[in-house]
């Protein structure tokens, strides 16, 4: 899943990154998306991948051990039995607290992950010289800089992303899988109900 949502969102991510980190540089999206093209061909748009798959795959990996974890958690704060099943609001709630053990792996890759994808603009402006466009030379740099807690620069506005993001992620899709199991278990819901809820 988290391979699949890389593949798919790595190019908008990319553009994201470019626009946020030189907003003066584009115009909008579809401008970003020309000129990365023009200057980097499209292998430009896949900047990062490798951090942007480790950065999914155990974000995705953490968040959902955790997420069975919290919602006992839950349970235990509103004094009910482990078997209990949990409204859909007390299921947002576990996984916005899953988010915060999430963010922990998502932090360090994601941090990699930006600075490659706005490699090409920092050689432009200066900001960084020719030939330090690897994965392992921005570890090492970061390390060499900051030390290991310098992968968790922005820790806090992450978490201020990741819960109560989280909190609408969980939330709406099991709000979605109660619409669709109108009454009926929610185990008992096919494909398209589970895509779409998801979605």
């Amino acid at each position: 899943g988290g391979t699949a949502c890389v593949a798919t969102g790595q190019p908008f991510d990319t553009a994201k990154v470019k626009m946020q980190t030189f907003p003066h540089m584009y115009k909008g999206l579809l401008d970003c998306f020309i000129k990365t093209y023009k200057q980097e061909g499209f292998r430009g748009f896949y900047k990062g991948t490798t951090p942007a798959l480790v950065a999914n795959i155990a974000e995705n990996s953490v968040l959902f051990m955790c997420y069975g974890f919290c919602q006992q958690i839950v349970r235990r704060i509103i004094g009910v039995d482990r078997k209990t099943k949990l409204s859909d609001l007390q299921n947002a709630a576990a996984g916005s607290f899953a988010s915060a053990f999430a963010t922990l792996v998502l932090c360090p890759t994601e941090l990699v992950k930006c600075r490659l994808q706005a490699m090409h603009e920092m050689q432009l402006s200066g900001k960084i010289i020719q030939g330090h466009n690897t994965v392992w030379s921005v570890v090492k740099g970061v390390i060499q800089k900051d030390g290991p807690l310098g992968f968790y620069r922005g820790l806090s506005s992450t978490l201020l992303r990741e819960i109560p993001g989280y909190f609408f992620f969980f939330g709406g899709y099991e709000l979605s899988r109660t619409f669709f199991a109108s009454g009926r278990s929610k185990d008992e819901l096919g494909m398209v109900p589970f895509f779409t809820g998801g979605f």
